[in-house]
């Protein structure tokens, strides 16, 4: 984006188009002998086969300055996809670990941490994220945290170089960085940003006066990128959302644990493609409306943490706030549109709104309901002052299932029937094959 204007009061670290990325990533393996960097790729199976994926891998494969690639496989993976995983990271240079936060090793983990009164909630991407960062942990050698999805069709390396420089380089010593772009091709794409949470931030701004905690968020250009690096001592003390409020549920955790000043965005791609989703207007339990509904819990929840009193009126004035500043946002990108040449929807942008207001007042409804429910998963500090030896154990079994999974591949000739499909069946025998 060609501008260098700070707004706000987080850094933005704009590009200038002149940055020499040979130079950059040369800066970055230099900080290899102080601070080492992992990066982590949360997956569904589906997205493992797409050619996306591997053009992802083939770029990492020429980075020099990552120390590990940890991939985060949840969300219903069974040891076939585990394998899969494997096969698919096999051009990587760097050491490299698949995390199955769905298996059955890490799912005893789990139970023994639900026995101590650690719930780590459903599979998810943020249960998926939050154990590959515990992963990270247990490697005393990992400094730097990097996360980005497996969906960016447009993928190249000076990306990861962008999102990394921040938290990496001496003289920045940010402790968190997040990334933004520009999601415009064909057409203006972004729905969730543009039309849900952009103006509910400011119809929240509008209903609670003036709040630093809405500064903040309303500082970030993207806040809905999956797209962030963050430094070892921060990745401690955040208690990771478990559910699709993820992003946003994110960055509450770094305005309560970070200085400000120690908070970036950086501009990481002239354009951004990826895997759009539908907007199914009639269920608020998939997709983009299920999005909605959980960012807007996880910002009134934190509102309310705030001490910042919430009557029932509150919820009727903030969903009429909404849609006024949301029709006023569809009046403005239809403007965009029209100067840049490019088609724009207003009757689909319009329905769009509707189904995002309804999830607004479903989620006031579950607020008033429980405003105390909120999945957000324990820190790794509380994880490890109840079981201090869990983080190693987790890199035990991630090492094993790991290892399971490169026989698996070293023997084509046999097929997988299943691994360990019972929780209570002894980790001996995790491998189940017939010729």
């Amino acid at each position: 984006m060609g501008d260098f204007f700070q707004y706000g009061t987080i850094t933005t670290l704009h590009d200038f188009d002149t940055t020499i990325y040979d130079r950059m990533e040369s800066r970055l393996a230099d900080i290899l002998k102080r601070r080492d960097i992992a990066l982590i790729l949360p997956i569904i199976p589906r997205d493992l086969m797409s050619e996306t994926f591997n053009n992802i891998v083939a770029e990492i494969a020429q980075v020099p300055y990552i120390s590990e690639v940890i991939v985060s496989l949840g969300q219903t993976a069974d040891f076939n996809d585990m394998v899969e995983a494997r096969r698919r990271l096999q051009p990587l240079p760097q050491p490299h670990s698949v995390v199955w936060s769905s298996g059955p090793g890490i799912g005893r983990l789990f139970e023994e941490l639900a026995d101590n009164y650690l719930n780590v909630g459903p599979d998810g991407k943020g249960r998926g994220v939050w154990t590959a960062m515990g992963y990270v942990l247990s490697n005393r050698k990992l400094w730097v945290i990097a996360v980005h999805d497996c969906d960016i069709r447009n993928y190249s390396r000076s990306m990861l170089a962008r999102l990394c420089y921040p938290c990496s380089v001496r003289g920045m010593d940010f402790e968190f960085s997040k990334a933004y772009y520009m999601r415009v091709t064909d057409r203006i794409y972004g729905r969730v940003r543009r039309l849900f949470f952009t103006p509910l931030v400011r119809a929240l701004q509008t209903a609670v006066g003036h709040n630093e905690f809405l500064t903040f968020l309303h500082s970030f250009r993207y806040p809905l990128s999956g797209e962030i690096c963050m430094t070892r001592s921060l990745a401690h003390v955040m208690r990771m959302p478990g559910d699709w409020g993820l992003e946003i549920g994110t960055l509450s955790e770094v305005y309560r644990c970070c200085s400000l000043t120690r908070v970036c965005q950086v501009d990481i791609a002239e354009s951004y493609e990826h895997k759009h989703q539908e907007l199914v207007t009639d269920d608020h339990k998939e997709g983009l409306l299920k999005m909605s509904v959980d960012i807007t819990k996880v910002l009134l929840q934190t509102l309310a943490a705030q001490g910042v009193v919430l009557p029932s009126h509150f919820f009727e004035a903030l969903q009429a706030s909404y849609l006024h500043m949301a029709r006023e946002a569809i009046d403005q990108y239809a403007a965009d549109a029209i100067i840049n040449s490019l088609p724009y929807d207003r009757h689909n942008e319009g329905q769009a709104v509707e189904s995002f207001s309804e999830a607004i007042r479903l989620a006031g409804r579950r607020f008033r309901e429980d405003p105390t429910d909120l999945p957000r998963i324990p820190a790794w500090n509380r994880i490890m002052s109840a079981l201090p030896d869990f983080p190693d154990r987790l890199a035990a079994v991630v090492k094993e299932e790991n290892q399971q999974a490169d026989r698996a591949l070293a023997n084509p000739a046999k097929k997988i029937i299943e691994i360990n499909a019972h929780p209570n069946n002894p980790p001996t025998s995790n491998l189940m094959e017939t010729s």
